[in-house]
């Protein structure tokens, strides 16, 4: 039967008071498992991937806070860092319990990932489901959401960890949200502002809920008088409707946790230095690539391919803005032309999910992400869903149209998905894969090279290296990764030079004392050991806390015969980071020093702590020798 109008499609007997009960039956409740099981079953194959060599190191494989485990001192670390240019409390104990259950084995890191996103499915598809009164629909909606290839890198990608558990307390108060709607009280808003702050505990992303609940009034929940004739307990509506001035004023306190977030995101990420200045990104860069971006992110809604972890600032014309423009002016006027309220809100669900992530503050060196989508496509799912289920009721269509269309596409995007999701199967093919699909990419030149240097490919990651530089001649890591690796092949001299390239480059602490410990041992290589003493001690003023630093300080104090010097040195190195090697080398330093009583102490140290105290005496040796 024909629609006539959109107050007609919205107005379901579903959605009338009291009806919770009646909507999710059975059948719901079979459609809601089919897309669990559907999840589940895309994603097993990335319990079998290993860590990558982008981010799940400084999350989890190399993490030394994570690796603790849940105990007092990580919770409390948890609570109070920024590391990683975030405060993410939630996210950092969600890794911090898969550790402490599955420890190195990446399997139950991913697994955790693909259930969470699993949950989250079932979560959308019910959430809509109540608040809609449709269940086909819903179940579609959902279904674009669990299956669409750009949301593999979410699930795949273990440091996403906060994307998808963001998401879930996110949908959680979305719909604690309905629940107060339909009987406002102070018990059930307080479950919507709590579950929103642990959202914004787990991953920022979700910053613009208050907004999106003003859009959720509009419609589907449809709390907003439009006018007198639509009083506040009018009878086709799910719950009471109110002035929007009071709908705004409700959200008063979720506004001010919005805007906490902002400055406490802002502040971590500018000290992770994290926040790229005006004077590296003019504005103009950042307007017009946000404009690009969006339509981009509108072209893999519809046709999701050429999908990478990294996308780089490769540029744009004016004909691209051009065009992007007109693209969203001719989606926006359809929009308002046709007057349908779901076209709307999923309209400005999209943009304005994706507006904080859009370049205006760029955090990062990529111009769009995949993981952004996570949250903001269901917008664009929630237009086409209707609008195309409006049209089939509209115009009469064989009922088998619609139902082998939707099949086939979902069925495409689930067959995309899992080619998708191979090419995270270990870091060479992600890297690999991404060069492939984006062109010219340092970060994705880089971690390839780092990713084949792990493999000991040498000579394949050195070409990496060097065509990383050549993308970016002034980045700071480029320099610093090309002379890692020339160092290793023995080339000294080019190594000290890209060395002290690094170091005129960049004002990031940790790539400076980087460069210094290594610049220092490649000057005691070559037995420059006054330029050696320099480096090393500019690296322990800057890094006072790095235990290879010290390590170095120690090893070319003892060549110089200050060894008062080599075993304060060496004495530091093991309260930093003790074993049998440190307090050998400590040993040495205080027999020449003539501290034999202190030097007895250091060797029966290194008694204790060590399994193999002649395989350690032999590395202290070599590394006297040297």
């Amino acid at each position: 039967m024909a629609v006539a109008t959109e107050d007609a499609i919205v107005e379901s007997p579903a959605l009338s008071t009291g009806s919770s009960a009646r909507t999710i039956q059975n059948p719901a409740v079979i459609l809601g498992l089919v897309l669990v099981l559907a999840s589940l079953v895309l994603y097993n194959p990335a319990g079998r991937y290993p860590f990558l060599n982008y981010d799940d190191d400084r999350y989890v494989s190399q993490n030394i806070h994570v690796q603790a485990g849940l105990r007092w001192s990580t919770i409390r670390w948890a609570f109070t860092t920024t590391t990683e240019a975030n405060w993410h409390p939630l996210t950092w104990l969600s890794h911090e319990l898969d550790w402490q259950l599955f420890h190195s084995n990446p399997a139950g890191h991913h697994y955790g990932n693909v259930l969470l996103h699993a949950i989250n499915v079932c979560l959308l598809f019910f959430v809509l489901l109540q608040a809609t009164g449709f269940m086909w629909r819903s179940w579609i909606v959902t279904a674009l959401f669990a299956l669409h290839p750009i949301n593999v890198e979410s699930v795949a990608w273990i440091a996403e960890r906060k994307n998808l558990l963001s998401m879930f307390f996110f949908l959680l108060a979305l719909a604690a949200y309905r629940w107060y709607a339909q009987k406002s009280g102070v018990t059930r808003y307080t479950s919507v502002v709590g579950l929103f702050a642990l959202g914004l505990m787990a991953k920022p992303q979700v910053v613009t809920f208050p907004f999106l609940l003003l859009l959720w009034d509009y419609w589907p929940l449809r709390r907003i008088q439009s006018d007198a004739k639509h009083p506040p307990s009018s009878p086709g509506c799910a719950v009471p409707a109110y002035s929007f001035t009071r709908l705004v004023l409700e959200k008063l306190p979720l506004f001010a946790l919005s805007a906490a977030s902002c400055v406490i995101t802002i502040k971590a990420q500018a000290a992770g230095g994290a926040v790229r200045s005006f004077h590296q990104l003019p504005l103009d860069a950042r307007l017009g690539n946000g404009l690009l971006s969006y339509a981009r992110y509108v072209g893999k809604a519809v046709w999701p391919s050429h999908l990478a972890v990294m996308y780089p600032y490769l540029g744009f014309s004016t004909v691209q803005l051009l065009v992007s423009l007109l693209l969203l002016v001719l989606i926006s006027a359809v929009v308002i032309v046709t007057r349908r309220r779901y076209l709307l809100v999923g309209w400005l669900w999209f943009l304005g999910t994706l507006l904080p992530m859009i370049g205006i503050v760029q955090v990062g060196a990529q111009a769009m992400a995949d993981r952004y989508a996570y949250l903001s496509f269901i917008g664009l799912f929630v237009m086409t869903t209707w609008g195309v289920a409006e049209l089939a009721e509209r115009y009469p269509w064989p009922k088998t149209v619609p139902l082998l269309a939707c099949s086939l596409l979902l069925i495409g995007l689930g067959v995309t998905a899992r080619r998708q999701l191979g090419y995270w199967r270990d870091s060479i093919a992600l890297w690999t894969h991404t060069i492939e699909v984006t062109g010219p990419n340092f970060q994705a030149q880089e971690h390839l090279a780092s990713a084949l240097a792990d493999e000991g490919r040498t000579d394949e990651a050195g070409v990496h290296f060097e065509t990383a530089l050549a993308i970016d001649p002034t980045n700071a890591k480029a320099n610093l990764n090309l002379a890692v690796y020339d160092h290793t092949r023995g080339r000294i001299e080019d190594a000290i030079r890209l060395y002290r390239n690094t170091l005129q480059l960049t004002s990031d602490e940790k790539l400076q004392g980087e460069a210094l410990t290594n610049l220092g041992w490649a000057y005691y290589e070559l037995g420059n050991l006054s330029d050696a003493e320099s480096a090393y001690q500019a690296a322990v003023r800057l890094k006072p806390q790095n235990h290879n630093t010290w390590i170095g300080m120690g090893l070319i104090e003892e060549r110089l015969r200050k060894h008062d010097d080599a075993a304060n040195a060496f004495s530091r190195s093991a309260a930093i980071r003790p074993s049998a090697v440190d307090y050998l080398l400590l040993e040495t330093a205080l027999e020449h020093s003539g501290r034999r009583r202190e030097a007895d102490a250091a060797h029966a140290q290194a008694q204790r702590i060590s399994s193999d105290l002649g395989e350690a005496q032999g590395i202290a040796q070599k590394l006297l020798s040297q």
